[in-house]
């Protein structure tokens, strides 16, 4: 239970930051609402919807086990939480590297329910 809360923690502290400045790079953060085949829409901690294209040169990795693995753009789904960092083009937020994870509740709504004795 701890090992839940601490993990819950830390992402709560990863996404309430929605978006700054690294570089020449702006990192948004929170959860996919929508997916084209061109861009991702993301729901931020202050409930703003940032949209970014997707380009053919965009890695996407997902984040398993504390760690990253390579993966595609067919991989990503709406309620997934996700680090996207891009770049300014044309007026627009185009991604360079989107890291993503499943939520939480998402991974324990999928696990079978616990038998209750009457």
């Amino acid at each position: 239970m701890k090992f839940r809360l601490s993990i819950l923690a830390l992402l709560l502290a990863l996404f309430t930051v929605t978006a700054f400045a690294h570089g020449n790079e702006v990192h948004v953060k929170g959860t996919i609402e929508k997916i084209n085949a061109d861009s991702v829409r993301v729901k931020t901690a202050d409930g703003k919807s940032v949209e970014v294209k997707l380009a053919a040169s965009t890695v996407y990795l997902v984040r398993s086990n504390n760690e990253d693995k390579p993966a595609k753009a067919a991989d990503l789904a709406v309620g997934y939480l996700v680090v996207i960092h891009a770049t300014s083009k044309d007026n627009a937020l185009e991604a360079s590297e989107i890291k993503f994870s499943v939520p939480i509740r998402t991974k324990a709504a999928t696990s079978a329910p616990a038998k209750v004795k009457p």
